[in-house]
């Protein structure tokens, strides 16, 4: 079975027809600022924060397997020896901690105090977990919720449908830039238009890193078309064979600060059963997006 990665096209302004299937949230526009990962740091010492911080990320997006020190130098593009000079020190805090006989680094235990405190603001899987389980069972797909943290996106929560082709790109804990995978595309549809430009000014690489069906003039095609359609489509524009669909999910105040999403093998998401699983995943979108606001 080759393993298979999913992206999705994008949703944006929906016209006010569809904006009933679009989560139905407020129509008042609000401004959303994405935190610019890039901009020069002047603050004494924050290089070395901003590099450890990626680090933190890195490892924690190899989830339970934990990653090599060449890897992780490589993603974040630093020499190996000062790759293992800053992981040595989150090591000595706890917060990352290194495999005896396989040499790999994983999340340490620090890091599950801190989620654990900051859980209480900032999770919604509790909330969320039986949505994206009713969405797997309708669907027989796999269904995923995922959060937004600055110019990416974070898996939280995979539910696997019954159908036994599956595509594996997504689990708990693996990151995105807004507009590759299905749940950032859906996100970064939905931010206003300054937004969105100020993010395609940040990301000017993203059709080199990721291919040219990513380039700034193609996103913004398939953000046109989507708000004709009212949910994200992508047809394997990451791995050939694969599909997925995505829809965001917003907060009381009406930002896209989540998504739901659906990924599967294309010969499941064909004409005759497109339409239907865009109108299942929209409205459990919207059902998530009415529980979070009764919530807060």
């Amino acid at each position: 079975m080759p393993f298979l990665r999913s992206s999705c096209t994008i949703l944006r302004r929906i016209p006010p027809v569809l904006r009933a299937h679009a989560c139905d949230v407020a129509t008042a526009r609000r401004t959303v600022h994405i935190v610019d990962t890039s901009r020069k740091r002047t603050v004494p010492g924050a290089q070395s924060i901003a590099r450890a911080a990626h680090l933190l990320r890195l490892v924690t997006a190899g989830g339970e397997a934990g990653m090599p020190v060449a890897d992780l130098a490589r993603r974040a593009d630093l020499t190996r020896p000062t790759t293992h000079r800053l992981l040595t020190a989150l090591r000595e805090e706890g917060l990352v901690d290194q495999d005896e006989h396989t040499g790999r680094w994983m999340p340490g235990p620090e890091l599950y105090l801190m989620g654990s405190v900051a859980a209480s603001r900032y999770d919604i899987t509790a909330i969320a977990r039986d949505i994206v389980r009713s969405l797997a069972v309708r669907t027989e797909e796999s269904a995923f919720l995922s959060v937004r943290r600055g110019d990416e996106t974070v898996c939280l929560l995979r539910e696997e449908g019954s159908f036994p082709i599956r595509s594996f790109v997504l689990s708990e804990g693996v990151r995105f830039p807004l507009g590759v995978a299905s749940a950032g595309l859906a996100i970064l549809a939905f931010l206003p238009p300054h937004d969105v430009d100020a993010y395609f000014e940040r990301h000017r690489g993203l059709g080199e890193e990721w291919g040219i069906s990513h380039s700034e003039a193609r996103l913004r095609v398939r953000l046109r078309e989507t708000q004709e359609r009212g949910y994200a489509i992508n047809p394997g524009l990451i791995v050939e064979g694969s599909y997925g669909l995505g829809a965001a999910v917003f907060t009381r105040e009406g930002h896209p600060q989540w998504a739901l999403s659906l990924t599967g093998v294309q010969f499941r998401f064909g004409p005759d059963r497109l339409p239907e699983l865009g109108r299942t995943l929209l409205a459990h979108a919207h059902q998530l997006t009415t529980r979070i606001a009764a919530s807060r």
